[in-house]
């Protein structure tokens, strides 16, 4: 099982480097300018410490409210100290609830969230 855990991280982090260093490869082409395999695999590195920050604060929020389930609220809880980010996506989070009330509730049951 372990092993089965570190090969999709493995791979996850494979995915995440290849997807970086397309981007990067844009906007190097974009602006004229080189970026190094070394930048690209620091930048990888950055990012993913980054997505495993989010997650555990994420499964912790949920947690906290008793919940086994990340919902929209926990992702507003944790963007609510970048004001623009949280502003995006609680636009978000209440265009997609008012479209689901317009069609009649998404099919939840009495007192489900989203």
């Amino acid at each position: 099982m372990a092993d089965q855990t570190e090969d999709a991280k493995e791979r996850l982090k494979a995915a995440l480097w290849y997807s970086i260093g397309q981007i990067v490869d844009a906007e190097s082409l974009r602006r004229n300018r080189n970026a190094t395999p070394q930048f690209i695999a620091a930048l990888t590195e950055m990012v993913w410490v980054q997505i495993e920050n989010v997650a555990i604060d994420l499964e912790t929020f949920s947690r906290h409210a008793g919940r086994t389930t990340v919902t929209t609220d926990d992702v507003l809880l944790l963007a609510r100290r970048n004001t623009d980010l949280h502003a995006m996506i609680k636009d978000v989070v209440d265009r997609q609830q008012a479209a689901k009330a317009d069609k009649g509730g998404g099919g939840q049951g009495k007192g489900g969230r989203t």
